[in-house]
């Protein structure tokens, strides 16, 4: 199966996400001013209904018929980097097959695989390429529940584009596109996605465990919200104490979740010297806010939330797991280029 990396523009999008028997999806028309409105969206579990059942229910969400657009989640695929080999354009996929053979856990001919430069393969960026790797076994899954829908399924995208394509987004608005940025977004409860990109391009991506009920602990410091009584903090405003005073200085969870986030723009800075860092956005969903102002003092630098409802109208208040779920699919949107090894 070849993977189509050409993103069509169309009045009315519709992406999806299935693994582990839960369909995401986000309907959505493209208006005339150039933004996404979101029509409809949600999340839908098989649970123990059998293969007919679960058709005829998302038959009567009516989710019939869809030119669709599919994101593959993490966990359903792997993300290598390896040296550009020095062959023709025609032959780069096969050169890349023959390099990864020792670096996956399938048989060769078990998988399917697609590649792209990273940078862009742009002036500035390195001879290397990133190379999707999937089982056979579960895209053919994917695209069985598709015919069953009778989806088309033009365009097979990944979890790390889809969030660069946010980024980018957020940059061109600010004014910052040109920029090397960093972004954070939560894939599930035990890990985050940490893509970095500049001028609309994918450079760095790693994807960082947490660790054992990270997402209700502290993270390091205890977070004070002053009402203009008895501090002279601003009134709604967030504060954090000191680690120690917070008394939670040996949290190995939190303070290993900053390590490697530290790792990574450590290896960032050495590797692309030429391309600083101008900031780092994140997205965990009802604790956004937090994160961000506890990273911004780990890490010395302004943290910001990655807010993106305001791009997207139509995808305000939707439930948590249904934002965590959705909301990378609207990156797969702003899809529309085709991207050329």
């Amino acid at each position: 199966m070849h993977w189509p990396w050409k993103r069509r523009k169309l009045s009315d999008s519709f992406v999806v996400s299935w693994s582990g028997q839960i369909l995401a999806y986000v309907r959505a028309h493209l208006r005339q001013d150039g933004v996404y409105e979101v029509l409809q969206s949600g999340v839908e579990q098989q649970g123990q209904d059998g293969v007919e059942e679960f058709v005829r229910r998302l038959q009567g969400l009516g989710l019939k018929g869809f030119n669709a657009h599919v994101m593959l989640r993490p966990e359903q695929y792997q993300l290598l980097q390896i040296d550009a080999p020095a062959v023709a354009p025609e032959e780069v996929r096969s050169a890349a097959r023959w390099q990864i053979r020792d670096m996956v856990d399938m048989h060769m001919d078990d998988i399917t695989l697609d590649v792209m430069r990273v940078g862009g393969g742009k002036v500035g960026s390195s001879g290397q390429l990133f190379v999707v790797v999937a089982g056979n076994a579960m895209l053919t899954d994917v695209l069985r529940l598709g015919q069953s829908l009778q989806w088309d399924v033009p365009v097979v995208d990944i979890q790390e584009t889809a969030q660069r394509n946010l980024q980018t987004m957020v940059a061109q608005h600010e004014g910052r596109v040109e920029r090397a940025h960093a972004a954070l977004m939560l894939v599930n409860e035990h890990q985050v996605l940490l893509t970095i990109s500049a001028n609309g391009e994918l450079y760095y991506t790693r994807r960082i465990d947490l660790g054992p009920g990270f997402m209700e602990k502290t993270w390091g410091h205890t977070l004070a919200r002053e009402n203009g009584e008895g501090g002279s903090a601003p009134a709604n405003t967030l504060e954090y104490a000191p680690a120690s005073a917070a008394g939670s200085a040996d949290d190995d969870v939190t303070q290993r979740f900053v390590v490697e986030v530290q790792r990574s723009l450590d290896v960032w800075d050495r590797t692309w010297s030429d391309l600083p860092l101008d900031g780092l956005w994140v997205d965990v969903g009802a604790r956004t806010g937090e994160m961000a102002a506890w990273l911004s003092q780990e890490l010395g630098f302004t943290v910001r939330t990655l807010n993106v409802d305001s791009f997207f109208p139509g995808f305000e208040s939707r439930s948590a797991q249904e934002r965590m779920l959705c909301l990378p699919l609207l990156g797969i949107l702003l899809r529309t280029e085709e991207r050329n090894l």
